[in-house]
């Protein structure tokens, strides 16, 4: 399987290299058997805001927008869809959780990649299956479990 990721960088700022984005994504679609495509977008706040009020109806900036995209007939490479990531969100969530920069990035590039496969976490038990999955793809990079922290403070 090959999987292309299309990285654009539309803001400024130190952000992981082009490898480590290919590296999370496939890391993501594993179990995935054909060759497929998605872009990966890095942006500023003002845009992540705009598309969060555009897309989702909420104020603010987010860390990661996910959008699938469905083929009305069967394409080759599959076009998963898109990724829009907040350079600025990121890094501010990585250490107001006090977890490393790098280890962030891939959990919201993974967690997009998710999104784009379909899956989500609105409903509970949905949630516990994407957040599990996020876990174990984390865990194949040697990356902690992103949510031991927050289990622990509830």
């Amino acid at each position: 399987m090959v999987t292309t990721v299309d990285l654009q960088l539309a803001c400024d700022g130190d952000m992981p290299q082009k490898t480590d984005f290919q590296r999370w994504v496939e890391a993501a679609l594993v179990e995935v058997q054909e060759d497929c495509e998605l872009s990966v977008r890095l942006v500023d706040v003002d845009e992540s805001t705009e598309l969060n009020a555009t897309y989702r109806g909420k104020t603010g900036p987010t860390n990661v927008l996910s959008f699938p995209f469905e083929a009305p007939i069967p394409m080759e490479p599959r076009l998963l869809g898109d990724l829009v990531i907040c350079s600025a969100v990121v890094e501010t969530e990585a250490q107001q959780q006090q977890k490393a920069v790098n280890d962030h990035w891939a959990h919201m590039v993974i967690h997009g990649c998710l999104h784009l496969l379909g899956y989500d976490h609105i409903e509970t038990d949905e949630a516990e299956q994407m957040e599990a999955l996020e876990v174990r793809i984390l865990q194949s990079l040697n990356i902690d479990n992103p949510y031991l922290d927050q289990e622990s403070s509830k």
